[in-house]
């Protein structure tokens, strides 16, 4: 089993910033990446949507026999991940906005929160807002438009410039001192977002966290992978494949694949 690969999905090309982390913590490990950019972007999505794509992917990943599968969308973890772990017996890893270390280090007492519509109506991410947010102030903004951008390889473009700096300004306005990415896309924008924010506004993503909770995962199951023979990375897209071999910065092969 250890030599199996590590399956990873998510609606389009923005999980990559999630394999990434992966591959540098678990240089030894084999993946499977599934692009789902024909059905980008999953926010907007209705739950029994999101849930069907999320068990479409989840049973394309058990076919190509991965012994663990990170739910790389904060869309479907926090929408499909309690039906996955019902249905399937394979160890799933969930991605959430990282609410938890924005609350309890804010100074100011204002946190921003961007994600997509269908994480900020969850019920899980309601739960873990409540759970942490008692006495501050948590800025909410849908980050409408900016999945199809970077799907579109627009991410340093002027009309996602001129977004951010709409969804930005109302938490500079509240004193935010931590801005949450809520969602896998979101890191791309993390070189736009520095020239716009304040320098003591800190930026928080899920990457390096959900790359730990994986290996500590994998460890537990004793499914780590210590071979030294260089690992098989392996990505599929059901959509534009230039712009998926570009974020990954031509050095892998992207497989086009209709699922």
């Amino acid at each position: 089993m250890s030599n199996k690969p590590i399956g990873i999905f998510d609606s389009g090309i923005g999980g990559t910033s999630i394999f990434k982390e992966i591959h540098t913590l678990l240089p030894h490990e084999h993946t499977i990446y599934l692009a789902d950019s024909k059905n980008a972007p999953y926010g907007g999505k209705s739950k029994d949507d999101i849930i069907a794509l999320s068990k479409k992917n989840t049973e394309l990943l058990l076919e190509h026999n991965c012994k663990l599968i990170v739910v790389a969308c904060n869309t479907a973890t926090t929408n499909a991940i309690k039906v996955l772990r019902a249905s399937y017996d394979v160890p799933f890893i969930g991605i959430e906005p990282a609410i938890k270390p924005a609350a309890l280090n804010t100074e100011t007492k204002a946190i921003g929160i961007l994600a997509t519509k269908g994480t900020l109506s969850s019920e899980l991410f309601h739960k873990t807002t409540d759970l942490y947010s008692n006495g501050i102030r948590v800025i909410e903004q849908v980050g409408e438009g900016i999945v199809p951008l970077i799907e579109e390889g627009k991410t340093q473009s002027d009309e996602m410039k001129a977004l951010l700096e709409t969804y930005i300004q109302p938490m500079l306005d509240a004193n935010i001192d931590y801005l949450v990415l809520g969602c896998t896309h979101y890191p791309y924008l993390i070189p736009m977002l520095l020239g716009m924010l304040p320098k003591h506004v800190k930026i928080i993503d899920s990457g390096l966290a959900v790359a730990k909770q994986t290996k500590s995962i994998l460890e537990q199951h004793d499914l780590l992978n210590f071979s030294t023979k260089p690992p098989e990375n392996t990505f599929y897209s059901n959509g534009n494949k230039t712009v998926l071999q570009s974020i990954l910065d031509q050095k892998f092969d992207v497989k086009a694949l209709e699922f």
